[in-house]
C-alpha cells in the first residue's frame, strides 16, 4: 500500500463497485461511491411488500458461488442464507415437464428415449470440458447440435437461446453456454437435485451491509449521484462531474456498463477506444413481478420452450422461499430479455400486465386477474452483454486510456457470465490491482 492514503472514486454502487470500495476503505484509502439510483445494489435493488422486502429482478446463488459466500461470512450474515433443493421444469407443447433430477430426464417424453440419453450425455460432456478457449471459435447453436443432435437442439436448446438472446441467438458463443451447464452441474445434491441459496430479506440486504461497511471504514456512499463526466486534471488527478456538482479524486474505478463509461470519457478518449467500449451489444430486461393470492404451480424455475410465449422463464419465488415471508403472497417473476428499442420495454406498466395476462392464461388456463393482489414492472437498460464468438478479443483492458482510471464492468467477466459471485470477485481483484500499483 502507498505511504499516504489515496482518494478513490468508485462509479457504480452494484456488487463490483461495493466490493472494490469495501476493500479499498478497509486498507485505509479514502473512498467515495457514486451511485446514480436512489439505492445501492444495481440489479439487486429491492422493493417493499407486505412482509420482507423483495428483489426487483429474481436472484439466487449456486452453492458453489464461493466468492459471495466468503463475503457473506465476513459480514456476519451467514445466518441469513437459506439453501434449499429446487424443482425445475420446462414448458413445451402446452405441457409442463419436471426436469430437476436425472430420473426426470429419463421421463421427459417430449424427446424420444434415445434423445433423452443424448441430452444427459451432452450435459456430462459439456461439464467435462476444462479448457474453454477452443470453444471461442464455435457458436452455441453449432456446439449443442454437435453434442446432442438436431432434435435435442430444436426441442430443448434453440427455444432457450431465442428466448434469452432474441435476434442474437445464432451468434452466441459456445463458451457462454458451456459455463451455464458447468455452473449448474456444480450446485447439485447427492441425489442429483439442484440446490440454490437465497438471502432472507432480498439481495439488497447484502449490498446495504457492504455499503455500511464502507462507511464504517471512513468511506462515503452517495446515492442519487449520477456521474456524467470523468476528466483527468493537469496534475494527474481526476474530476468527477454530474448534476449534483463536481469532486476530485486521485484514482477512479468505473463499474457501470461499458457504453456508459464511454459517454463519461467521450470528451477526451481516443475514438478507437470509445468504439471498443461501444462494440459489445447489451440486452435490456423487463421483469414483471406478480403478488398472487394462490400458487401458479409447484415449479420454482420454469423454462419456457415455446417461442410464441414472450417470457423466457416463469420463476415462482415462493416455491423456494415461503409465502408467509411476504404476507402470504405467492410471488412470481416473468422475465424478458430484449433490445431496448423493443416496444415492450417502453410499454406502460398496465399494458405490460395486460400483455402478459393472455399468455399466462394459455399456460395456466384458470389464471385470472382475481388472483393478482399487486404487480410491479421493473426495467434494466444494461442487463445482459451479448457474448458472441471470440468475445475475449472484444473485452477492454481493466486499465483505461489514461493513468489512474480502472474499469471493472460486468461485460468484462469472462469466460463466466455476469452474476453476483463474479461481480464480487472482480471488484476485489481490481481493488488489489490498484493498491499493488501504488
Amino acid at each position: 500500500m502507498a505511504s499516504a492514503p489515496l482518494s478513490v472514486a468508485v462509479i457504480g454502487g452494484g456488487f463490483s463497485g461495493l466490493s472494490a470500495a469495501r476493500d479499498l476503505a478497509r486498507a485505509g484509502h479514502v473512498v467515495t461511491v457514486y451511485e446514480a439510483q436512489p439505492t445501492v445494489g444495481g440489479l439487486a435493488g429491492a422493493f417493499e411488500t407486505r412482509g420482507e422486502r423483495l428483489d426487483r429482478f429474481y436472484h439466487h446463488w449456486f452453492t458453489n458461488d464461493l466468492e459471495v459466500m466468503s463475503l457473506i461470512e465476513e459480514l456476519g450474515l451467514s445466518d441469513r442464507i437459506v439453501t434449499n433443493p429446487t424443482n425445475t421444469g420446462l414448458y413445451y407443447a402446452n405441457t409442463i415437464f419436471k426436469l430437476s433430477t436425472p430420473l426426470d430426464l429419463l421421463r421427459f417424453s417430449a424427446l424420444p428415449f434415445v434423445d433423452r440419453i443424448r441430452l444427459g450425455l451432452l450435459t456430462l460432456r459439456a461439464r467435462a470440458v476444462r479448457d474453454w478457449r477452443p470453444l471461442e471459435d464455435i457458436t452455441a447453436a453449432d456446439w449443442l447440435r454437435r453434442l446432442g443432435g438436431e432434435t435435442v437442439y430444436r426441442v430443448v436448446w434453440e427455444p432457450l437461446l431465442k428466448g434469452k438472446f432474441g435476434p442474437y441467438a445464432e451468434e452466441i458463443s459456445a463458451v457462454w453456454f458451456w459455463n451455464k451447464l458447468k455452473l449448474r452441474g456444480g450446485s447439485r445434491g447427492k441425489g442429483g437435485e439442484e440446490r440454490l441459496a437465497y438471502m432472507e430479506g432480498s439481495f439488497a440486504r447484502l449490498a446495504e451491509a457492504m455499503a455500511g461497511d464502507v462507511a464504517a471504514h471512513g468511506g462515503r456512499v452517495l446515492c442519487d449521484h449520477r456521474v456524467e463526466a470523468l476528466t483527468q486534471l493537469p496534475d494527474g488527478r481526476w474530476k468527477i462531474s454530474g448534476p449534483w456538482g463536481e469532486a476530485e479524486s486521485d484514482r477512479v474505478v468505473a463499474t457501470t456498463a461499458l457504453p456508459v463509461i464511454g459517454d463519461m470519457i467521450a470528451q477526451w478518449a481516443p475514438a478507437e477506444y470509445l468504439a471498443r467500449l461501444r462494440a459489445i451489444p447489451y440486452l435490456a430486461n423487463v421483469c414483471l413481478v406478480l403478488q398472487l393470492n394462490r400458487s401458479l404451480s409447484s415449479t420454482y424455475w420454469l423454462n419456457v420452450n415455446d417461442t410464441s410465449f414472450p417470457f423466457v422463464g416463469v420463476i415462482e419465488h415462493t416455491n423456494f422461499e415461503r409465502p408467509e415471508t411476504y404476507g402470504g403472497d405467492h410471488v412470481v417473476y416473468l422475465s424478458k430479455y430484449l433490445p431496448h428499442t423493443d416496444v415492450l420495454y417502453s410499454m406502460p406498466d398496465d399494458e405490460v400486465m395486460a400483455f402478459a395476462l393472455e399468455h399466462l392464461q394459455r399456460m395456466f388456463p384458470a389464471f385470472s386477474m382475481d388472483w393478482v393482489r399487486d404487480y410491479h414492472v421493473w426495467r434494466a437498460r444494461w442487463s445482459q452483454p451479448v457474448v458472441c464468438r471470440h468475445y475475449s478479443r472484444q473485452i477492454p483492458e481493466d486499465e483505461g486510456p489514461a493513468a489512474g482510471l480502472y474499469i471493472c464492468s460486468m461485460a468484462q467477466i469472462y469466460p463466466e457470465d455476469r452474476g453476483t459471485n463474479y461481480a464480487v470477485r472482480e471488484g476485489r481483484r481490481i481493488a488489489r490491482k490498484l493498491m499493488e500499483r501504488e
